[in-house]
């Protein structure tokens, strides 16, 4: 009988560094920034690991009133980029700790 509670609490020791160990990455992650650029740098978007965005910068000369709509495209370009990136980082950080586990929402 012993035998198995000392086991199970080795695991519950275990699991319980695990933990802080991603709750770690996880600050760790959410204090980076990420940035992305479109039109050959004429939109800027920074983000943090929270996927907030924080900073946007437009070159006045991607600024033409005759195509709001190309402006638009550059923003949406920049932030999807840099969303991806910030996804593409979450998976690479915390997927170290969900390796092999089918974990929903991981």
């Amino acid at each position: 009988m012993r035998g198995g509670m000392g086991n199970m609490n080795n695991m519950m020791k275990q699991m319980q560094k695990m933990q802080k160990k991603m709750m770690e990455a996880q600050d760790a992650l959410h204090e980076k920034t990420f940035e992305a650029t479109s039109g050959g740098g004429m939109v800027k978007v920074v983000a943090n690991g929270k996927k907030e965005i924080v900073d946007v910068e437009i070159k006045e000369e991607a600024v033409d009133p005759d195509d709001v709509e190309m402006l638009q495209d550059l923003i949406l370009a920049a932030t999807n980029e840099v969303l991806k990136q910030i996804d593409d980082e979450t998976n690479n950080t915390m997927g170290q700790f969900t390796k092999g586990l089918n974990i929903p929402g991981f």
